[in-house]
This record gives C-alpha cells, sequence and structure tokens, in this order.
C-alpha cells in the first residue's frame, strides 16, 4: 500500500465529516470539529484507505493513532493498516488511544498480544438536554439557582447572542483576557493551543461550520461556547466554554442558553471529558450526566 501520509487543513472538514459519519458514536472525537479545534496540539495527519482515513498525531512525547474513520464493517481491516504502517514505516509499536467501547468490542483484540487499558480522565460526559435547558427538579436547584442570581444582578445589562466568524476579533479579545485571568491546572498548556484551534477556525467559516454562543454584560464579551451537532444520535457536543470566574452564574447562564438558543432539537448533549482535572470533574459531575461514554487505550505489546 502507498502511505499517502497529510497534514490535516481546513480543506478537509466535508471529508472527513463525511468518513466520521460512517459509524456515529456519542465520542467527542467522531464530531470533525474536534479534530480540526485540536489539530494544532496533536499535528494531526491522515491516511486515506479504500474503506476509511487513519490517524498519525504527535505530541513532544510520543507518536500515537486513534481509532480509523470508517464503517464499522471495516474498523478491523483499518487497524490493521494503522498498526502496519505504525511498525513498518514509522519502526513504532502501535498507541491507539480514546477508543470508544463500540470500537474496543468490535476490534476484539487477543490479549496476548494487546494491552486495553480503561482511561477514566477522557471519559466523556453525558446529559438529558431538555435537563439542561429546563434546570426543573431538586438535583438542578443550585443550577437554576445561579441562573436566577446572574439574571437579577445582571439581567437588564446583559444580552446572549449567536456569534459569527465575523465576531472573531472580539472572541480572540475575551479568551486572551481569560487565559491570562486563569490559573491553570494543566501541565500541558492545552489551553493556549485550545486558542491556537479556535483561531484556526475562526478563520475558515467557509469551510469549517461551527455554532458560537457568546453573553456580553454591559456590551462587553463575557462568556463563549462553541459547539456542534449530530444529527445521528441527536447531540450537542459543546467543544469550548469560558465564562468570567467574577460574574456569578454566568457558567450556568451560558450552558443554559447556548443549548435553549443553539440547540433546540438536541436529545443529549456531551460535555466532552475532565482530563482529569479533580475542579473540572467536579464541575461536570454537578451537572448530573446520564452516561459516561468510556475510552481506552490500546497498547502493542
Amino acid at each position: 500500500m502507498q502511505w499517502n501520509r497529510k497534514k490535516l487543513t481546513a480543506a478537509d472538514y466535508s471529508l472527513v465529516k463525511r468518513e466520521l459519519e460512517l459509524r456515529p458514536t456519542v465520542n467527542c472525537e467522531n464530531m470533525p470539529l474536534e479534530q480540526f479545534l485540536w489539530s494544532r496540539f496533536y499535528d494531526t495527519a491522515y491516511i486515506r484507505t479504500e474503506t476509511g482515513l487513519l490517524w498519525v498525531m504527535h505530541t513532544p512525547e510520543e507518536c500515537y493513532s486513534i481509532v480509523p474513520a470508517c464503517r464499522k464493517a471495516d474498523l478491523r481491516q483499518n487497524f490493521a493498516l494503522t498498526e502496519q504502517y505504525f511498525n513498518t514505516e514509522l519502526h513504532l509499536k502501535l498507541n491507539m488511544y480514546l477508543v470508544d467501547a463500540e470500537a474496543a468490542a468490535a476490534l476484539d483484540l487477543p490479549k496476548d498480544r494487546y494491552e486495553i487499558v480503561e482511561q477514566r480522565s477522557y471519559f466523556d460526559y453525558i446529559y438529558d438536554a431538555e435537563k439542561l435547558r429546563t434546570l426543573s427538579g431538586r438535583a438542578y436547584h443550585k443550577k437554576k439557582n445561579h441562573v436566577n442570581g446572574f439574571l437579577k444582578l445582571y439581567g437588564d445589562r446583559s444580552e446572549f447572542r449567536i456569534l459569527t466568524a465575523s465576531d472573531r476579533e472580539t472572541i480572540m479579545d475575551f479568551l486572551k483576557r481569560w487565559e491570562a485571568a486563569h490559573d491553570t491546572e494543566d501541565p500541558y498548556h492545552r489551553e493556549q493551543y485550545e486558542l491556537q484551534g479556535i483561531s484556526f477556525v475562526l478563520e475558515n467559516p467557509e469551510l469549517i461550520p461551527t455554532l458560537i454562543g457568546g453573553v456580553f454584560v454591559d456590551g462587553v464579551l463575557e462568556a463563549f461556547s462553541i459547539g456542534s451537532y449530530q444529527e445521528a444520535n441527536q447531540m450537542a457536543v459543546i467543544h469550548i466554554e469560558k465564562a468570567n470566574p467574577e460574574i456569578r452564574g454566568l457558567y450556568a447562564y451560558l450552558n443554559q442558553q447556548f443549548l435553549i438558543r443553539g440547540f433546540p432539537q438536541a436529545k443529549i448533549v456531551n460535555r466532552e471529558d475532565d482530563m482529569g482535572l479533580e475542579g473540572l470533574r467536579q464541575a461536570k459531575l454537578s451537572y448530573q450526566p446520564i452516561a459516561l461514554a468510556r475510552k481506552y487505550l490500546i497498547r502493542q505489546k
């Protein structure tokens, strides 16, 4: 096979979307926007096969892959090709991260040749969309109080808007302010790459569709979220959410309004993983997930 490895560019969006839709899972990695937001951090490249896409990614520590984008019936074939590429071309053993439960079961790999490790830090949090829109019931009492507290203090001074790429300068100014004020727990500095990914997406609106929401207080953007929608599972995915933590209830208000205004048709919501950060984990658990989308590392022995 000719290994035509190509770096991921904005022009590849339609191809990636088409291949990922061959096996729509609830994992955020199944969303094309996710791959483009993080392509700078992972130095993402792909190889086309007759039945799908193979992924090649880098961090300073290693070169690895994620689940091939293909039909379920073609997973084994494309996994074997990925392994072949890593072994014969890169002279590396294969590490495949973020493997969803369906793919792990379909591959059914022999334990004498592969180690399969559950990775809790990368589990996606799945929620009932209507619950997050209405915040009804005792479990959401505190969240509703946060929203009401925000409206009491800022209701007449605030506005939620659906934003577009034409708001890029306003969005990037807010994100730079947010990063400067944020004390990150993340030793990999992923937030810096996250900003690069957002900027990249906003620079290519004609190729990479996005849905963006923002909350303005006194005319200044103070909260921002970016998401996408998967029709197969009637699922909204909240890829990024940032808000001024000094404004009480702003995160809760942004979360609710983005779903009401941006994703009224969604049945479930994926708010992605917690990266193993304890503060983020507690915040995601506080919204009462209905499921956790498990993910695994497959390591060739």
